[in-house]
């Protein structure tokens, strides 16, 4: 508009920057935030209204945030923002897991091993206790410059008094309700960590790991083999040579067929489904089935064969013998049909032993060394050796003894240590336990995950095969830092003490204390009366050192935290974490809380994803391939990283990468145009309250786009409640993507070249106003910075009697469903209409037809069903602005068409469109608008 028209437009103004500078400015606004108590203020606005408590699951203290942190943050603020808007008071407290093994780890390696291991373990504590103090302000100050608001200065922390008391008032309460004992069991153990694992401390991947095929000798001989006595084998497959030496049982399936093999002169037994297929791998070229007196093939099932005895393969020189068992687990796909079992080192093997009364033998040590000595129970020959260094060794025995039949390596998936990495073994030691199924914790735990609501759905699966399929909860660990079982041995005859009276005093010696007193004090000064061992009556009573697993210590926060915080509430209305947490935070708080109270900690999950790389592999600084969040903090800027969470599906894994984060930094300029795009007339130009129309006055066009508009905030406030973000983020972005290439675009001509006070003008005005309104209040649970920024810009009434974005109600649309149902086929119809054009205008103007290259200079004719055309004609809707030309016609017909041609009349030099002009060369209503503003002028002078 460089002519002298320029001044008489009512052109744009606003002081809302195009260059949002996130980077310099966010930290300004999160220290407005901390000075002005935005979080305090937040509850203040909402108290004594109902309450939505999202619990925590605290991260682990170790390191500074990653990318997974920012996603778990962002949407559980994003969650809180929003039912914050809705009314709700949202309590947030943020916690941390600060025990465990990798803070005390970590401490060992910053000393050194033979340093630390001649500490005692209080100064040991107390480094670990520094380091974990230490990496929770690193980690609070990265979550709170993310923009998330919570109760910062006063998270909870799993190290506390408190916290210490609440881990042994669980442990009471599941204790009396007799669910906790003490058993030699074989767990997951890490014998360079030194520490029994729970399953969730697990890690599964490949392994090349030798198996071996093996021929036992026979000490029984099942009836109709008698023929075979003194030559008879049992043939057994297994993939870990070095349990061996504990061997005191094969496995057979109970309803499995199996018969003898004669080969050699000997006769070998394994299942009849694979004979065929082991024989060929044997190289078992002449070789027949053993057959009764009869001449019939001899047969016998698994339970039929149950306990007969054969030779152990290690130690049967000294008269050791085995025992044929059977177990329902034993498959016929690979292997004989025959399992050597050693219970000390498999869970299954160990409770089908326990079925049979097999002895539970234990040759290994905690460093996964064999003891020292010649007979069961030891090494034997490879006393002292590791057992992963004996596995070659007992293979070369086995076949210079001629009983290896066959060794092959293979590659298979096996647990490692989620910590150091390193496979585990399976090792059966004292520890304590809870019992899934002795006081029907299982059960009860299966019936409350009914009643939880999951996001997504299907997530709810997952948790409940685990549930179904888990053993006993080893809660038992061998470290220092962490809160003590509370148990004790007695001095004088050796029995475990643990009772009521010992329990309280406990609770309430660490309430007082903390947990580094069971370290400090003798028992005789805390527990009083209570030390006193119930079996022989001595009084001298020793604390023993095993701690509480760390996802117990984690899993309690819903008493420590919701309950004995009484401004949140139990259970809580929501868990959410990342999908590892279903048999992590998820299932430990689950089993602690139906063990003591029946009831879930939790009304609904959200189960999230992993972030990858762009390539959908895992992040890691090795492969440079790591997207730091708090570099992105300081580049990009923090709601550039929460519109990046809003627009990925964080129920399945997530890739990002600088390409990914361009992209989405794309869409948030697109967005951030349009808020100021929308303040450019709104901003000191109109203020709804006092200027505004009712719906009922807009122009047409006005009212379709409004119908729409509460069409499209109304599906946002649905995917809000469903926690999918990114039907969020699709939704308003492809909807602001719609605005600049429609609505705004078409009216923008009324807005700028309009009469200022015109009622056409006003009207416009009035739906910016309601689009910027639900834009603004719809997008800041996710834009916290950007949406405070344009706070000041907005005329007072929009900004519902609030300074800061985080204190707005949610958005009130100005049609119910009901009123703007009726318009949505009249939008659909016009978005069709447009689209016509749009296509007849393109090929007209490529073939010269307007030489002028805008649709402005384009008069148009459609056609379109009598059913479109009918909707669009109620509205009394001119179509010539919202296809942005100078006239249409429009007339009934089967199809949608369009046809386009030059423009009659002129080009009015004020706005550009092609109209009849009048004697001052303007179009009517820029006459008019000049008209009006000299008659202001007047007044005005």
């Amino acid at each position: 508009m460089a002519n002298g028209y320029k001044k008489t437009m009512n052109l744009p103004k606003t002081g809302f920057p195009m260059r949002a500078s996130l980077a310099q400015n966010e930290p300004k606004r999160l220290a407005q935030w901390d000075e002005d108590r935005l979080y305090e203020q937040l509850l203040k606005k909402n108290e004594g209204h109902e309450k939505f408590v999202l619990h925590d699951g605290p991260p682990y203290a170790n390191g500074p945030i990653h990318l997974g942190h920012a996603q778990n943050k962002i949407s559980k603020d994003i969650i809180n923002r929003y039912w914050a808007m809705r009314g709700y008071q949202t309590p947030y407290v943020p916690g941390w897991d600060c025990h465990g093994q990798p803070i005390e780890h970590k401490v060992e390696e910053t000393l050194g091993t033979e340093k630390f291991n001649q500490l005692p373990t209080v100064k040991i504590r107390e480094l670990c206790r520094k380091m974990a103090v230490e990496q929770v302000d690193t980690q609070r100050q990265g979550f709170k410059r993310l923009g998330v608001l919570g109760e910062w200065d006063n998270p909870y922390l799993t190290y506390v008094h408190d916290y210490d008391a609440t881990d042994i008032e669980i442990f009471k309460a599941i204790f009396d309700r007799g669910a906790i004992y003490r058993g030699r069991k074989p767990v997951h153990w890490c014998s360079h960590c030194h520490t029994a694992l729970a399953e969730a401390e697990i890690e599964y991947g490949d392994e090349v790991s030798p198996a071996i095929f093996v021929r036992f000798e026979m000490t029984t001989v099942p009836a109709g083999l008698e023929a075979y006595e003194g030559r008879l084998w049992v043939d057994i497959w297994t993939t870990t040579p070095w349990t061996l030496p504990a061997d005191d049982a094969v496995i057979l399936h109970p309803e499995a067929s199996y018969v003898a093999v004669v080969v050699d002169g000997r006769a070998e037994i394994m299942a009849e489904a694979l004979v065929e297929k082991a024989c060929a791998k044997f190289g078992y070229e002449s070789c027949g089935l053993a057959r009764r007196a009869d001449g019939e093939v001899w047969r016998m099932t698994g339970e039929e064969l149950c306990h007969n005895k054969y030779r152990q393969p290690i130690f049967g020189d000294q008269g050791v013998e085995g025992e044929f068992i059977y177990a329902d687990y034993v498959t016929l796909e690979d292997g004989t049909g025959v399992v050597h079992s050693a219970p000390g080192h498999g869970v299954d093997d160990y409770n089908a032993g326990m079925r049979f009364g097999i002895p539970v033998v234990m040759p290994v040590d905690d460093d996964g060394n064999f003891y020292k000595g010649d007979g069961m129970g030891t090494g034997g020959p490879w006393s002292g050796m590791n057992v992963n260094d004996a596995n070659p060794k007992i293979i070369e025995w086995l076949a210079a003894r001629g009983t290896l039949i066959l060794h092959e390596d293979i590659t298979h998936s096996y647990p490692h240590c989620w910590r150091c990495k390193q496979p585990v073994i399976f090792r059966a030691t004292n520890q304590w336990f809870v019992s899934m199924d002795k006081t029907g914790l299982r059960t009860d735990a299966l019936r409350e995950l009914e009643k939880v609501k999951f996001y997504p759905a299907h997530s709810r699966n997952r948790i409940t095969s685990m549930v179904e399929g888990r053993p006993d909860w080893c809660i038992s660990r061998q470290r220092n830092w962490g809160v003590p079982i509370p148990a004790y041995t007695c001095q004088d005859c050796g029995e475990t003490v643990m009772n009521d009276a010992t329990l309280d005093k406990v609770i309430g010696l660490f309430r007082e204390r903390g947990s580094d007193a069971w370290f400090t004090e003798d028992p005789a000064s805390y527990l009083g009366a209570a030390c006193v061992c119930p079996k022989c009556g001595g009084h001298s009573l020793k604390a023993n050192t095993d701690i509480l697993d760390v996802w117990w210590d984690s899993g309690v926060s819903h008493t420590a935290v919701c309950k004995h915080r009484g401004y949140l509430k139990f259970p809580a209305d929501m868990y959410l974490e990342g999908s590892d947490q279903h048999r992590g935070w998820f299932m430990s708080a689950l089993m602690t809380s139906v063990g003591a109270y029946g009831t879930a900690p939790y009304k609904s999950i959200v189960s999230q994803g992993f972030t990858l790389d762009g390539q959908g592999r895992k992040m890691s600084k090795s492969l440079g391939n790591v997207i730091d969040p708090n570099k992105e903090c300081d580049t990009r800027g923090a709601d550039v990283l929460r519109l990046w969470v809003s627009s990925v599906d964080t129920s399945t894994d997530v890739p990002c990468d600088d390409a990914i984060l361009n992209h989405v930094g794309d869409a948030y300029r697109k967005i951030r145009n349009t808020f100021r795009f929308l303040l450019g007339e709104i901003e000191d130009q109109f203020d709804p309250a006092t200027q505004g129309m009712p719906v009922a006055e807009l122009t047409a066009y006005d009212r379709i786009t409004l119908a729409h508009m509460c069409e499209v905030h109304d599906a946002v406030a649905r995917a809000y409640e469903g926690y999918r973000f990114n039907a969020v983020f699709r939704t308003l972005y492809d909807y602001v993507t719609e605005l600049s290439n429609g609505y705004l675009n078409a009216t923008k001509d009324r807005v700028y070249c309009g009469a200022t006070n015109s009622p056409e003008r006003r009207s416009a005005q009035t739906t910016w106003a309601h689009i910027l309104s639900m834009l603004v209040h719809d997008l800041q649970p996710i834009l916290v910075y950007t949406t405070d920024e344009a706070m000041p810009h907005l005329p007072a009434s929009m900004r519902d009697g609030q300074e800061r974005a985080a204190l707005l109600d949610w958005y009130e649309a100005p049609m119910t469903a009901a009123e703007y149902g009726p318009l949505l086929k009249a939008h659909k119809a016009l978005a069709e209409a447009r689209g016509a054009f749009t296509k007849a205008y393109e090929e007209a103007a490529s073939q010269g037809v307007i030489p002028e290259k805008t649709s402005q200079a384009a008069s148009a004719a459609l056609t379109m069903p009598p059913d479109a055309l009918a909707e669009l004609a109620a509205t009394g809707i001119d179509l010539a602005e919202p296809l942005v030309c100078s006239s249409v016609t429009v007339e009934a017909a089967d199809e949608l068409s369009a046809t386009v041609t030059h423009a009659e009349g002129e080009r009015c030099p004020r706005c550009w469109n092609w109209r009849e002009l009048g004697e001052d060369g303007l179009c009517g209503r820029c006459h008019d608008a000049l008209g009006e503003a000299s008659r202001q002028a007047s007044r005005q002078g």
